[in-house]
């Protein structure tokens, strides 16, 4: 995970543990700071859930164990496997009490009521089987058409079984009689007091009355599915896995928001629980179990003056980073350029210029001189921030323009089309050195990678070329060796930000992803780093900074990827 120095309304909070295990993860219960986990290794490992250390394995299981449940008072566990089975467990102890057969296909999910005395268990066979613990019998076979995702006592009735299947949310008595009404929805959580229950259905997570059905709120996520939902043990927020991210709500505030959106599993998400009010824990198809701070780093939206800050900021349109000088750079769509503490998110200061509407700009600190460049009416402008005064306007009708920067050495303005590299002198306004681009394919990746008066094209087959614009009297030099090189992270997808899918953060090393940007701000409208800072700009017009030092210190090689 990356140090968020600068976020928006909702975080992206810390991983405070990552507990790994040697293949997937598909079931977790939570009892009194204690974690039973289900595998793919046919184990159950009980785990603490304060220090993340191992505290026993039961064995018995022939294979993987699907779903696990601690008792209300947390004396006993019950699990099912794919070996069909289902087992009731002495948690002081760590045997096996008793062993329930009779399904005939994988137990998905089991429940066990409030008085020990029943267990419930779905399986894959279509069937809900209730069984009486002492005696060991069946007592009764719900059929039902799919295999059962879900079935529990019902929370408000222990009389009553809820389950899922097939999309549905069903209710039945412990006869096998149906209750109205259903629901449409694939994971149904109830809150502390019962008063209220979620529904995971596709994108959208609702929260209704427990009495009336009347829906209290709905939460959406973009572009994933969610899978399984939960409550705070204070019924304040409302937590849902969809694919590989969680995601926290806060339903008492009158306009229910985001709070967090925790992102570093590389695999689905199989359990979700709250161990505390503002503590999470998820178990993934990555063979991990991670452990969550809600809060830690939830920071308000990017602001200068909050008394002249408008309600809806303009878009920006163009960011840059000087980690020397310590800032980083926006620009929005109005001309107003900020520059931004990286160490600490604050804005340090905000600066009118002229800017005309325009897509391509770029803005740099150079001798402590901050310099703005656009391009409009086919005319290049080169502005002095700190001046107040332009120092170039430069006739350069450029063919479809795809990317715009001043050079790392503040000399020149590069200007790249779809058949060109060409730039251009800050100081005198001339052209000072073109390339031309016999190039197949006309749609570029990151476009103008530079360092000094060196730049580079990275292409979407993942090809790149380079040229040294340094040598004065020459024309640009070719470079043979044209890997771009950076501490540690290198960043891939420059002008495809526009593309409807989150981005994610990867170690090219071990392939884990280790952060990604989530929901509405997955799309940012320009981006720039340098293997430690990332800072990104949205068409809402926030800024977000990331840094990633610490993730250096152990080692780990990061891509940004599409």
């Amino acid at each position: 995970m990356a140090r968020v120095v600068k976020g928006f309304e909702a975080g992206w909070g810390i991983c405070s543990r990552t507990v790994s295990l040697d293949d997937w993860i598909w079931a977790l219960s939570y009892w009194n700071n204690t974690i039973a986990v289900g595998y793919q290794n046919r184990d159950i490992i009980i785990l603490n859930a304060i220090t993340g250390s191992q505290k026993a394995v039961l064995s018995g299981h022939l294979r993987t164990v699907y779903c696990v449940t601690f008792s209300l008072d947390g004396k006993s566990l019950v699990s099912g496997s794919d070996d069909t089975t289902v087992k009731l467990w002495d948690v002081q102890t760590g045997g096996t009490v008793k062993t329930f057969c009779g399904h005939t296909n994988s137990v998905s999910s089991v429940s066990i009521s409030v008085d020990c005395t029943m267990i419930a268990s779905g399986s894959d066979d279509n069937t809900i089987h209730l069984w009486d613990i002492q005696t060991q019998v069946c007592l009764c076979v719900i059929e039902q058409q799919g295999g059962i995702d879900s079935a529990s006592f019902s929370p408000t009735n222990p009389q009553y079984i809820i389950s899922t299947s097939c999309g549905k949310v069903w209710q039945w008595d412990v006869n096998g009689h149906q209750i109205p009404p259903t629901y449409d929805g694939t994971h149904i959580a109830f809150s502390p007091d019962h008063t209220q229950f979620a529904l995971c259905n596709e994108q959208v997570v609702t929260v209704q009355s427990s009495d009336s059905g009347v829906i209290v709120a709905e939460f959406y996520v973009t572009n994933n599915h969610t899978s399984y939902c939960c409550f705070s043990p204070d019924g304040r927020l409302v937590a849902a896995a969809a694919d590989s991210t969680a995601y926290v709500w806060d339903i008492t505030n009158p306009d229910p928001h985001l709070v967090e959106a925790f992102v570093s599993h590389t695999g689905d998400i199989t359990s979700l629980v709250f161990s505390s009010p503002s503590s999470l824990i998820s178990a993934s198809e990555d063979s991990s179990i991670k452990f969550w701070k809600i809060g830690a780093l939830s920071t308000p939206p990017v602001t200068t003056d909050p008394g002249s800050t408008p309600s809806t900021l303009p878009p920006i349109y163009s960011v840059s980073l000087q980690v020397r000088a310590g800032i980083a750079i926006s620009c929005d769509n109005e001309g107003m350029v900020k520059t931004w503490d990286v160490s600490t998110g604050l804005c340090k200061g905000s600066f009118q210029t002229p800017v005309e509407d325009s897509s391509w700009r770029d803005v740099q600190l150079i001798d402590n001189r901050l310099i703005i460049v656009w391009y409009s009416n086919s005319i290049i402008h080169i502005w002095d921030i700190n001046n107040g005064e332009f120092l170039q306007t430069v006739d350069a009708p450029l063919s479809r323009l795809m990317g715009l920067r001043i050079s790392g050495d503040g000399s020149k303005v590069f200007c790249l089309t779809n058949q060109s590299i060409q730039a251009w002198s800050v100081y005198t306004g001339e052209l000072v050195g073109e390339v031309k681009l016999e190039l197949k394919r006309d749609w570029y990746l990151n476009p103008l990678q530079m360092d000094h008066s060196r730049i580079w094209i990275e292409f979407n087959d993942s090809s790149t070329q380079g040229w040294d614009f340094g040598i004065s009297g020459s024309p640009p030099t070719q470079l043979f060796d044209v890997s771009i090189t950076r501490p540690l992270l290198d960043l891939i997808g420059g002008s495809a930000w526009q593309a409807d899918v989150p981005y994610r953060i990867k170690d090219t090393v071990t392939g884990n992803k280790v952060f990604q940007l989530s929901g509405r701000y997955a799309r940012p409208t320009e981006v720039q780093w340098d293997g430690q800072y990332l800072v990104a700009g949205y068409e809402s017009g926030e800024v977000l900074i990331l840094d990633f030092h610490y993730v250096s210190s152990v080692g780990t090689n990061a891509v940004l990827y599409l």
